[in-house]
C-alpha cells in the first residue's frame, strides 16, 4: 500500500501534468486550426466545423510526441510548487530525502507511460488514421494511391492520359517484381495489360523489362525494355508509408507481415515500434534529468525562469534527437542507434546527477 506521502506526491504530480498537458494542449489546437484552415482555404464548401473536427481527430497523435516534453515541464512545475510551499524542507524532516521523491515520481512516470502507449496511443493513432483518411479526399493527390498487403503492392496512378492499377509481388532494391499493369483510359475503358517479371522504378519513368503486353485479346511478347510513364519512383513510395503514427499496435504487426511477404524493407516499422516500447522509459527519464536540474539550481528561481529552463532543454533534447535521425537518413549510423543513443546519453547525465543529489 502506498503511503500518504507517497499518494500526496503522486497526486501533485498528476495535478502540475494536468496543467501542463492542457495548456500544450490548448497551443496544439490553435497552431493546428491556422495550418488545416491554410489547408482548406482554396476548397468550396467548407465551413469551419470541418478544420476544428479535424485538429481534433489530429491533436492527440501530436500530443504522443511532445509528451516528453511535457513530462519534462510538469516535473520543473512540481518542484517549484513544493518549494514554494517549503514542503521539501518538511519532507527532510521527516526522513524524505532527494532520491526518495526522485524515485517516487519517475517511478510513477514509467507507470503512466505504459498506459500512454497501451491505451493513449491507440486511441490516437486510430484517431490519426482517420484524420489522414477524411484529408486524403480534399488533397490534390488522391488520385495517386498505393497500400502494401498480404497480396503485394498496389498502386494507383492517374497520368495526363491514363488510369494504371499496378500490383507488385516483392520489391527488391530499385526493382520491383512479378508486375501486373492494368491501364484504362480517362473514360474508364479497358486498354492493355502489361505483366513483367523485373520493372526498375528509380525514376518516375519505369523501365519494364521484357514485357507482355495483351490488347485486344492478344499477347505480345517484348524482347526490348519500354519506359511506362508514372507518378511514382521508389523515394515517393517508400515516403507513403512513412507515416507510421497513423497504426496502432495491432496493425503494425500486420504491416511488418506484409512487408516481409513483399520483400520490402521492415526497418522503420521495427524502429517505430521500439521507439513505442522505450517510450515509458524516455518519459522516466526526461521526469528524472528534470529532478536533477530542480535540485541543482537555486530554490528562489521564479516560475518563470524554470519554465524557460524546461523550454531550453526541450530544444536541445529535440535538436539531438533530429541530430541522430539525419545520421540515419543519410545512413551513417543505423536506425536502432538513433533510437537508443539520445536515451542513453540522457540516462548517463542523470545517473551522473543523482550521484549527490541528497546533498542538495
Amino acid at each position: 500500500m502506498l503511503a500518504i506521502y507517497q499518494k500526496y506526491l503522486i497526486n501533485s504530480f498528476f495535478k502540475s501534468l494536468g496543467i501542463v498537458t492542457l495548456i500544450f494542449f490548448c497551443i496544439t489546437i490553435i497552431l493546428n486550426i491556422f495550418e488545416e484552415l491554410s489547408f482548406f482555404k482554396n476548397v468550396e464548401g467548407i465551413n469551419f466545423t470541418l478544420p476544428i473536427f479535424l485538429t481534433l481527430l489530429n491533436a492527440p497523435s501530436i500530443l504522443f510526441d511532445i509528451f516528453p516534453f511535457i513530462f519534462l515541464i510538469s516535473a520543473l512545475y512540481f518542484f517549484s510548487e513544493i518549494i514554494d510551499k517549503n514542503e521539501l524542507n518538511i519532507y527532510k524532516n521527516y526522513g524524505l530525502t532527494n532520491l526518495k521523491i526522485i524515485n517516487i515520481i519517475t517511478a510513477t512516470s514509467f507507470l503512466t507511460g505504459i498506459f500512454i502507449v497501451l491505451v493513449f496511443y491507440n486511441i490516437s493513432a486510430n484517431l490519426k488514421f482517420f484524420y489522414l483518411d477524411i484529408k486524403n479526399d480534399y488533397s490534390k493527390d488522391d488520385k495517386y494511391l498505393a497500400v502494401i498487403t498480404s497480396n503485394g503492392l498496389w498502386i494507383k496512378d492517374e497520368t495526363s492520359k491514363n488510369i494504371n492499377l499496378i500490383n507488385a509481388e516483392k520489391i527488391e532494391n530499385n526493382f520491383i517484381k512479378n508486375v501486373i499493369i492494368t491501364q484504362f483510359d480517362k473514360n474508364h475503358k479497358f486498354q492493355k495489360i502489361i505483366t513483367a517479371e523485373k520493372v526498375d522504378i528509380e525514376k518516375n519513368n519505369w523501365i519494364i523489362y521484357q514485357p507482355s503486353v495483351t490488347k485486344e485479346n492478344q499477347t505480345t511478347q517484348k524482347k526490348n525494355q519500354i519506359i511506362f510513364e508514372t507518378n511514382f519512383n521508389k523515394q515517393k513510395i517508400s515516403n507513403l508509408f512513412s507515416n507510421l503514427s497513423s497504426l496502432n499496435i495491432l496493425d503494425l504487426n500486420e504491416l511488418k507481415k506484409d512487408y516481409k511477404t513483399l520483400g520490402y524493407s521492415s526497418i522503420m516499422v521495427n524502429a517505430h515500434q521500439l521507439k513505442l516500447y522505450s517510450y515509458p522509459i524516455y518519459l522516466a527519464i526526461m521526469v528524472c534529468l528534470s529532478s536533477i536540474l530542480m535540485f541543482n539550481v537555486k530554490y528562489n528561481k521564479s516560475r518563470i525562469f524554470n519554465l524557460i529552463l524546461g523550454i531550453f532543454i526541450s530544444v536541445i533534447i529535440y535538436y539531438v534527437n533530429f541530430f541522430f535521425k539525419l545520421l540515419t537518413e543519410s545512413e551513417k549510423i543505423p536506425i536502432m542507434v538513433s533510437v537508443w543513443a539520445p536515451q542513453i546519453i540522457l540516462l548517463l547525465i542523470a545517473l551522473i546527477g543523482l550521484v549527490k543529489v541528497n546533498e542538495k
